[in-house]
């Protein structure tokens, strides 16, 4: 790699990240059903019917996963809490074990000096909530704050940073609009409230955390650079709804107290009665913010089509077996936008960034020259963004391990390390040895 750990100011921090369902094995230590178990277990919603019950036993394999961190020369590690482990009716009665785990894995970070980086909810919503409606019910806001305040209440002590919710769009959007993700709808009035309540959620908690005690709290929202088609009105106007929806939406609600007018012109009829109300409390004052970004599209105007309109165009870029152009400046120019536009000189973390690969095992090795490209590549648009004056902390990769990739199952690879998902043997890649390298301590 070209880029090195002497290249970055001094402090900061390298990570590798993960999330709970996608690693843990939701069968194991008496954790509850998640609405993932059940979206996965209903024909054609995930590829070969396959779901996160083993994943890759990081339930059992801890130890070993904490120490290739330790190994790897990075500083920090970015976790998720599975509420369904912790609650598995999401209400009521905590499951000791299911904390206990927790308990200890931050412990086994801090005993191979990493720092804990937490986030308290990465897309697993016990079942019995959402029979109860999810993201869609109002009630969400206090479930969550619940939950948020007795993960905290335990491990609160000991960690480094707090995020409340990974990747809304995600959670609200994908899932209740598009139906990629659990719970698979596609209507747009459940879309406009899940996409208020999951910002009412991260508001209320972060209130509630931060009068019981705690600092340090952040939100990490994705972010798509989009690009217009063509140069003509109609497909400009269509890049600048699919930027509110996408990129605008979250951001702007945190910082501003504010929704994007672009989104809200179709959006709006849909949403909460009184909405506007919530807007105080989802714009209080946030520690830091994460990143995640991974891609472009362009967009084109779909004249006919209900709002809103569009048709995504993927680049002529080369593309990663996600299909995903790789296009390290998107990464550079969303950096240098958060701070110029909405949070200036607040913390700034690079929450996720990386790369699935059709990587295979040969000879007891893993060569992925194509992820060390992408890394370098990725890295070096960190540095122009701290250059350009945007106040960059830290870069997390994604991920750790190859892992459950939700409705695409086993088959898409980001991981630095290889998992066999038949024997849940873990074989570090070239780009894991790149990076442990490039990462080395100062001298």
């Amino acid at each position: 790699m070209k880029t090195a750990r002497k290249d970055f100011p001094e402090g900061f921090i390298f990570g590798a990240a993960t999330s709970a369902y996608q690693i843990e094995g939701s069968a194991f230590g008496s954790a509850g059903s998640c609405h993932w178990d059940t979206f996965a277990a209903t024909p054609g919603n995930v590829v070969r019917a396959e779901d996160g019950s083993r994943a890759c036993d990081h339930h059992g394999r801890w130890r070993e996963d904490l120490d290739l961190l330790r190994d790897g020369n990075f500083d920090a590690y970015r976790f998720s809490v599975s509420w369904a482990r912790v609650l598995p009716e999401g209400r009521g009665t905590p499951n000791a074990e299911g904390i206990d785990f927790y308990d200890r894995l931050v412990d086994g970070m801090l005993e191979r000096g990493l720092k804990p980086f937490l986030t308290l909810y990465h897309w697993e919503l016990p079942s019995a909530l959402a029979l109860r409606g999810g993201w869609m019910n109002r009630d969400i806001a206090a479930w969550f704050t619940d939950y948020s305040r007795l993960v905290m209440s335990r491990l609160g002590d000991r960690v480094a940073a707090t995020a409340t919710i990974n990747e809304p769009w995600c959670v609200a959007w994908l899932s209740h609009f598009l139906g990629i993700h659990a719970p698979g709808l596609r209507d747009i009035r459940a879309a406009a409230h899940a996409m208020h309540n999951v910002l009412r959620a991260h508001g209320e908690a972060t209130a509630a955390l931060r009068a019981d005690g705690h600092g340090n709290l952040g939100i990490v929202l994705n972010f798509d650079h989009a690009e217009p088609a063509s140069q003509t009105a109609e497909d400009r106007a269509a890049a600048t709804t699919q930027d509110a929806i996408f990129n605008r939406w979250f951001i702007e609600a945190v910082t501003r107290g504010t929704y994007p007018e672009e989104a809200l012109s179709g959006l709006g009829p849909h949403m909460p009665g009184g909405w506007e109300a919530d807007m105080a409390r989802i714009s209080q004052p946030i520690d830091w913010l994460g990143v995640n970004y991974y891609t472009r599209h362009f967009h084109a105007a779909d004249p006919g089509a209900p709002w809103p309109a569009t048709r995504e165009i993927t680049g002529p870029l080369a593309k990663t077996t996600m299909g995903w152009e790789i296009y390290p400046e998107g990464l550079r120019n969303f950096l240098t936008r958060m701070a110029r536009d909405h949070v200036g000189d607040l913390p700034l973390y690079v929450t996720e960034n990386g790369m699935s690969w059709d990587d295979r095992v040969e000879n007891g090795a893993v060569e992925d020259a194509a992820r060390i490209a992408y890394i370098d590549g990725h890295l070096s648009a960190v540095r122009e963004a701290i250059g350009d004056g945007a106040n960059v902390r830290g870069f997390f990769y994604w991920s750790l391990l190859d892992n459950f990739e939700w409705s695409l199952g086993y088959e898409k690879r980001f991981g630095l390390v290889h998992v066999d998902f038949d024997t849940l043997k873990r074989t570090p890649k070239a780009s894991y040895q790149a990076l442990a390298r490039a990462l080395a301590p100062r001298i």
